[in-house]
């Protein structure tokens, strides 16, 4: 087995404001899905959620607004799965919830 991240990642711009309860269905999608991979003793590391805004360092001590807000996309979390390879690593992504909403996810093994 080994241990591969999946990056979550949503395209820029403005997001749809949401009330409570579709905030709440969307919660559940990812509790669900997430509770998935669990239940099959593949998840390593339930990750975190990140902010929105920090900071990027750049060669020659260069500090600029970030993340990276040039590209159209920001990376929101991430989660640590175990896979026998990148093939299975993918097939357990399917069903991400961050697809629905035009969110893709990056899958990368963890190099030890």
């Amino acid at each position: 087995m080994k241990d591969f991240i999946l990056l979550f990642r949503q395209a820029g711009g403005e997001q749809p404001l949401l009330n409570e309860e579709e905030i709440a269905k969307i919660n559940k999608k990812w509790e669900d899905w997430i509770g998935g991979i669990e239940a099959q003793g593949k998840l390593s590391d339930h990750g975190s959620r990140l902010e929105k805004s920090g900071k990027v360092l750049k060669p020659g001590g260069i500090i600029t607004d970030g993340p990276f807000v040039e590209i159209r996309e920001s990376l929101g979390g991430f989660i640590v799965i175990s896979a026998e390879n990148l093939e299975e690593a993918t097939t357990l992504a399917h069903g991400c919830p961050i697809l629905e909403s035009s969110g893709s996810v990056e899958i990368r093994a963890l190099l030890v």
